[in-house]
């Protein structure tokens, strides 16, 4: 029997249990080893995560997904999985090791601490995997990977091996984004642009042979002492006198070159661009086009590196000012900055000071301020790797959804850079590259077999020295399609499950994981990685705004759940997934998909009171009653609409559709529509009219089971105790597939009934009719089809549009509303029950305060300042705002238009 109220809290935990303890996830069930395949990988969150609301809602779209075509039968493969996650999880265990005060990473030594790594994994890595399996996600779990795992790990030896050996990695000195704190290059994805209120600072460089100056402005006064050029726009009159000749660089005395370059922008500041191309990634490509020198002048931690620096003392003066410079040696680089300044106005070629509010990239861990630092590093020729990947992606062997994110893909992809991909960390894939005594580098997939190589150049045994440095986490990433399926070895898993159907993941990591998985894939594989890229927007809170911690507004899905339950969250992500449009979470809509559970439950009970139970080998084709025939008709049509939305990612829509069919037609208008027979004396129709009932709930419960799996499941066991056992778990039931119910004549009958129905209770609202008032209908001018079927369902129209009488009349009647339902005249007869006068007053009166707010709306919309200078969300907030305007301005108009008409 199904209880009371619907406790989410006290039937999760156990319903997942039964799905695990059945195996209903795993892949290869010996049912469907003819079935077709399907396979998701998920994107594997790190090891050290907790889950947040973007994992909530891509996790919630896979789930869909697979629960989805699970129920149409295919031999569903969700890989999952979790990422070692370099940074975070050696800064977890660092910060750990000070809060037991036990030694330090570097006391400790790099084996040491690697074990410390690994038994904080054992105990504490991978909470995520339980929180996604509370949020109900139906991954294989018994195929779980770790991208440090053996297997993997063999896959990422193997494939940097072969990919050196092949000309595509190699080690370069380039510019990084480095972390001073955490003293290791980072990615781009682990940069954020933080604002700054600073200065910007413009500096006099003498011309050499002049009296001229060449004013240059700079936010890092501390990186012109690696000045090798000044940068001129070719076509700036101003300065073409200059080009060719030098400028003598302030503090140091070295000569650099003065270049004409388009980098430079002859509208922005003086039009003269100082060049420093090892501390800036623009300045870097401008040195390479001139030849220009790199000059490297911090050292690891983002201090000054002078002494010794045989790049700086390069060309630079012997003077007393140098022996000044010198002295900033091992200075912080913002304290140097703060003394440069001082002595560049000190010798009067401070020009200016601004102050300058602009963006300085910050580790997103560390956050401190990134340096552009130029160091040795591992790279892989991304734009060879690329080429394969931009031609999949062009003759649609992968296709975007939505498409526009090709061209975003295209964009990046056709101006692709070398992908750096060592990091100077010890947690992480160490790259399997050994040096000899003369530096020379073997790179091979063990010791032994690089001391094979070696000993084969040099002729003897030599002792190898191992890179210390380990992987970016995107490269074990970025094998993770294939390598998860076993690879290097030919599993059968790999030959069933590769290419993967789908990838759904954030738009923001189309660059680092998504365009790396399609070159990797491409190579290795020979064919791409997934079919479908399925881009999900950005989970935004109620205003609007990105969620952080610093704002206050971010949204933990877990106390959502504990208070609302999955399936409310899920249906409230899955409801508002619409594609190419940000989500805007507030915690009154996942209250209000609360409510829905509430709805579908208390309707479940309804039948169950009322003795609708599951009857064997029922057909609904079969129907007879006009009421039952109608309702059968709707259920395949929204079975059709959800499964076409579905398998268009449209997961919106068919959230929508499901919620408008259980909500409005099943609930609101077939079991009101019922419950007459339903309550009544035994008979033919009460029979086929409870299995009815029982069918279309079972049906629901399959059409809901992807976006809400506990409920419907529970639901799905409960109703099945007092009438025939099912055949499996609804997560293995077979989806809908509904044909032959179509009943354009039931459909064109209870859709006329609630039509009107709706029309009457439209009036009564817009008129301010209260509910206890009777009012009297009199339909005009109608055929006697519509006669008859107002006979049929006169009392109920009655009981449901609060009427005192039905009547049926060739003429409209004075003083009536009228009302036009599907060609047909309805009339209300309301002199008698309002003043119209009255009423036409309190209308105008509500027309003239809503037309003052769409004006108010508009002053702003149309001013250029606002919409420029307000933050998006606020923008948004007005538009929507008028667009509730404009649907309350339509209803007064229909309602006066009414009024005019009774008068």
């Amino acid at each position: 029997m199904i209880d009371k109220t619907y406790q989410p809290g006290e039937i999760e935990g156990r319903i997942y249990d039964a799905w695990e303890a059945a195996g209903a996830f795993q892949a290869g069930r010996p049912e469907r080893r003819s079935a077709a395949p399907y396979c998701m990988v998920i994107p594997p969150p790190n090891v050290t995560g907790s889950l947040h609301m973007g994992h909530a809602l891509n996790n919630t779209l896979q789930d869909v997904l697979a629960r989805f075509e699970r129920m149409r039968g295919r031999d569903v493969l969700w890989q999952p999985g979790t990422d070692h996650a370099g940074i975070a999880t050696q800064m977890v265990v660092e910060r750990q090791l000070m809060e037991r005060q036990e030694p330090n990473r570097r006391a400790l030594g790099r084996e040491k601490f690697l074990e410390k790594v690994w038994a904080w994994k054992a105990e504490s890595g991978g909470a995520i995997i339980n929180q996604l399996k509370r949020l109900g996600a139906s991954c294989d779990w018994s195929r779980e990977r770790f991208t440090m795992d053996e297997g993997l790990s063999r896959a990422v030896l193997k494939v940097f091996v072969e990919l050196y050996r092949a000309g595509l990695i190699y080690k370069d000195k380039r510019l990084v984004n480095w972390d001073p704190k955490l003293l290791t290059a980072i990615s781009d994805l682990e940069v954020q642009q933080v604002e700054i209120k600073g200065h910007l600072w413009h500096f006099k460089y003498p011309v050499e042979g002049s009296d001229e100056f060449i004013t240059v402005a700079t936010t890092r006064p501390e990186t012109m002492l690696g000045d090798t050029a000044v940068a001129v726009h070719p076509d700036d009159e101003r300065y073409k006198h200059l080009v060719g000749r030098h400028a003598v660089l302030p503090l140091v005395g070295r000569r650099i070159p003065i270049v004409a370059d388009e980098y430079s922008d002859p509208e922005k500041g003086t039009g003269a661009v100082k060049i420093t191309p090892a501390h800036d990634f623009n300045d870097f490509e401008v040195g390479r086009r001139h030849n220009l020198p790199l000059i490297n002048v911090l050292d690891i931690e983002g201090r000054l590196n002078l002494e010794r620096n045989d790049a700086f003392l390069a060309g630079a003066k012997v003077s007393a000012g140098l022996n000044e410079t010198l002295m900033l040696h091992g200075i912080d680089r913002f304290v140097a900055r703060k003394q440069i300044v001082e002595r560049m106005q000190e010798i009067g070629l401070l020009d200016k000071t601004e102050q300058h509010t602009h963006t300085v990239p910050h580790g997103d861990r560390s956050e401190v301020a990134i340096e552009p630092f130029l160091t040795d590093q591992w790279y892989v020729d991304a734009k060879t790797l690329a080429q394969p990947a931009i031609a999949a992606v062009r003759d649609g062997r992968t296709v975007f959804v939505p498409k526009n994110w090709e061209k975003t893909y295209f964009d990046w992809m056709d101006n692709i850079q070398p992908w750096c991909i060592s990091r100077q960390l010890w947690w992480g894939h160490q790259i399997p590259a050994w040096y000899g005594p003369d530096s020379k580098v073997f790179v091979a997939e063990s010791e032994t077999e690089a001391k094979a190589e070696a000993a084969k150049h040099y002729g003897k045994d030599v002792a190898l020295t191992r890179d210390e440095d380990v992987l970016d986490t995107w490269f074990s990433s970025a094998l993770w399609p294939f390598s998860t399926l076993g690879w290097p070895d030919r599993t059968p898993e790999l030959a069933r499950y590769y290419p993967t159907d789908v990838l759904s993941t954030a738009f923001d990591i189309i660059f680092f994981w998504v365009a790396r998985m399609m070159m990797m894939g491409l190579h290795f594989m020979q064919e791409v990685p997934f079919r479908t890229v399925y881009l999900h927007a950005l989970i935004l809170d109620e205003r609007g705004q990105k969620m952080s911690k610093s704002k206050g507004n971010v949204i933990d899905p877990l106390d959502l759940i504990d208070k609302y339950g999955a399936d409310a969250l899920r249906f409230t992500l899955a409801s508002m997934a619409a594609q190419g449009r940000n989500i805007r979470v507030a915690t009154n809509r996942v209250e209000g998909y609360r409510n829905f559970t509430t709805k579908l439950w208390n309707a479940a009970r309804f039948a169950e009171i009322n003795g609708c139970v599951t009857v064997a080998g029922f057909d609904p084709k079969a129907a007879k009653e006009t009421l039952n025939r109608w309702i059968a008709h709707e259920t395949g049509k929204a079975s059709r609409e959800i499964t076409e939305a579905i398998e268009g990612y449209k997961f919106n829509e068919a959230a929508g559709a499901a919620y408008r069919f259980v909500w409005n037609i099943y609930c609101d208008w077939y079991l009101e529509l019922a419950k007459p027979v339903l309550t009544g004396e035994d008979s033919p129709a009460k029979s086929e009219t409870r299995a009815m009932t029982a069918w279309v709930r079972d049906e629901i419960l399959k059409l809901l089971h992807p976006f809400m799996p506990f409920i419907t499941e529970q639901l799905w066991q409960v109703t099945a105790e007092q009438g025939p056992a099912r055949g499996s778990l609804l997560a293995l039931t077979p989806w809908p597939q509904l044909s032959g119910l179509d009943d354009d004549k039931a459909e064109a009958e209870i859709g006329w009934v609630i039509d009107l129905v709706t029309a009457i209770r439209s009036v009564r609202s817009e008129m301010n009719i209260p509910p206890a008032t009777l009012i009297p209908l009199a339909l005009a001018g109608v055929s006697a089809v519509i006669d008859a079927r107002v006979g049929r369902w006169s009392e109920v129209i009655r009981r449901l549009a609060r009427l005192s009488s039905i009547s049926v009349s060739s003429t409209v009647p004075q003083g009536a509303v009228q009302l036009l339902v599907r060609g047909d005249v309805a009339a209300l007869p309301l002199k008698d029950v309002i003043d119209f006068s009255a009423e036409q007053a309190r209308l105008e009166k509500e027309m003239q305060r809503v037309a003052s707010d769409i004006a108010r709306i508009d002053a702003k919309l149309t001013n250029a300042d606002f919409v420029k200078r307000a933050p998006e969300e606020v923008v948004d907030g007005e538009r929507e705002k008028r667009e509730e305007a404009e649907g309350r301005r339509s209803k007064i108009i229909e309602a006066l238009e009414r009024l005019k008409g009774a008068a």
